[in-house]
């Protein structure tokens, strides 16, 4: 049997590499190699490369079937960029991180990949998936001749938002203007200019160009992966398909649900001994208290976010990882509970630097969710049916937050302007006790179900991943 490679290249942030694994897990078990004859039965056999950077390391292999192949940076490529040679801080400005992770691995991703086409006891390349912002890669990959498909790992609405970006500016809506926060954005509805992907930190032309290089990085691709469900997107995903129709486009989300048990590396080892916690306390009890891998909280925010949990009387547990507060001028400060939180909280909370959070959402005292409002975030409290607390914070989260209050009808939110201690005890008092609370659940329990299906034989998610593979078959 023929085997040829795919060559998977994540993102190097966490929120990127944990969708890039679990497509890697499912073309796994679509393919011969799995063992299970899922994908062979044509006599195509795919094995899977992982390629990754030697500045973000993929320290420690997730599967034993998966190939690691890593790339040194080359500073020379920024000569021909408006790049530093000093990689900034994710943190202070992660628009000009992700130009500076372009500029510096294009050349070492083309010369191996070239390596591999002209070395005869490769097996050869059939094609890249790469993350959607590697831009540069999927243009190289083009020079190179190699099909490239691009994941994009964020919602099939914040896409649409990517691609209107250009009118949005040119109607004025971009740079956002404090007066004009809360106007509706008939372009994409039912966004309203807060809603608008945006990086406060980062310059709005920075940001511009960024969109736009992704955009045409995904234009110029053979195929675009949609970690989004047709079921909840379905007019965004149409609208995708319609605009890209001269590409394969896919949408086979929630991708955590195909393969549940799919290992992925974490850049921080996750508190299990959360989990026993967890065990001990009642059903429906506990708010999970999460603001991702790489969103940071202002000083102000954090030290209200702990007092209004301790003003709740809830029980909580809540991840505050290392980098979770920021100062005044974007850089990480140092993370220290305020004086007197403990004692406050002492037997009805638990504070962890990581928590395995698919585990944690399953767990039937997790009541709510209080997220930052990323995209595998959201997908993975709704797969379970847990209603959100949203506090967004940058890049799509608006976005998301908004579907998820207004369209699916499953979220509250802590606003900028509102995040005040008693603000947010009286909204996660109303999420976790409140018959509106009750009600959120109820719709996010039925997504659930639906979701389930969408994954199942038969579910569009399913049958869009089964085109995935024929199409990767034919390349």
């Amino acid at each position: 049997m023929p085997r040829r490679q795919l060559l998977l290249f994540p993102l190097p942030f966490q929120g990127h590499i944990n969708p890039m694994f679990e497509l890697a897990a499912l073309l796994h078990s679509r393919s011969g190699c799995s063992g299970g004859g899922g994908g062979g039965g044509d006599g195509v056999d795919f094995s899977i490369t992982i390629l990754h950077t030697t500045t973000h390391p993929i320290t420690s292999p997730m599967h034993p079937s998966y190939r690691y192949v890593s790339l040194a940076p080359v500073d020379d490529e920024l000569s021909n960029s408006n790049c530093d040679r000093e990689l900034p801080p994710i943190v202070e400005d992660v628009v000009l991180h992700i130009f500076h992770l372009n500029a510096r691995f294009e050349a070492s991703f083309r010369d191996r990949v070239a390596a591999m086409l002209e070395d005869a006891e490769e097996e050869p390349v059939a094609c890249v998936i790469a993350d959607a912002h590697w831009f540069a890669v999927h243009a190289a990959a083009r020079r190179l001749g190699v099909p490239s498909v691009a994941l994009r790992t964020g919602s099939a609405a914040s896409f649409c938002s990517f691609m209107a970006y250009p009118l949005l500016m040119q109607k004025g809506y971009i740079p956002v203007k404090e007066s004009e926060l809360n106007e509706a954005v008939e372009e994409v509805p039912p966004m309203r200019v807060r809603d608008l992907p945006r990086v406060d930190q980062s310059d709005p032309v920075a940001v511009a160009e960024l969109l736009a290089k992704v955009v045409a990085g995904v234009r110029n691709s053979s195929g675009l992966i949609l970690n989004a469900a047709e079921l909840m997107e379905s007019a965004e995903v149409d609208k995708i398909r319609r605009e890209l129709a001269h590409i394969q486009v896919f949408a086979i989300g929630p991708l955590h649900k195909f393969t549940p048990l799919a290992a992925q590396p974490n850049q921080l080892p996750p508190d299990r001994t959360c989990l026993a916690w967890l065990d001990a306390q009642p059903a429906a009890s506990v708010l999970y208290v999460s603001f991702g891998s790489v969103a940071s909280l202002p000083e102000k925010h954090f030290v209200e976010t702990a007092f209004g949990l301790a003003l709740s009387g809830r029980a909580f547990l809540w991840v505050v990882r290392p980098g979770s507060v920021r100062g005044p001028r974007g850089a990480a400060v140092e993370t220290k509970l305020p004086e007197g939180f403990e004692e406050t909280t002492r037997g009805r909370g638990r504070v962890v630097e990581w928590a395995p959070q698919q585990e944690v959402l399953r767990h039937r005292a997790v009541g709510a969710f209080w997220t930052h409002c990323g995209w595998n975030s959201t997908l993975e409290a709704i797969s379970e049916g847990v209603p959100l607390i949203c506090a967004p914070q940058f890049g799509d989260q608006m976005g998301n937050a908004r579907y998820a209050t207004r369209v699916w009808g499953i979220a509250a939110e802590v606003e900028g302007e509102l995040w005040e201690r008693g603000r947010i005890a009286a909204v996660i008092k109303a999420v976790m006790e409140g018959r509106e609370g009750e009600e959120m659940r109820e719709r996010a329990r039925e997504l659930k179900q639906k979701l389930s299906a969408s994954v199942s034989r038969g579910g569009s998610s399913h049958a869009g991943a089964e085109r995935l593979v024929e199409y990767l078959k034919s390349l």
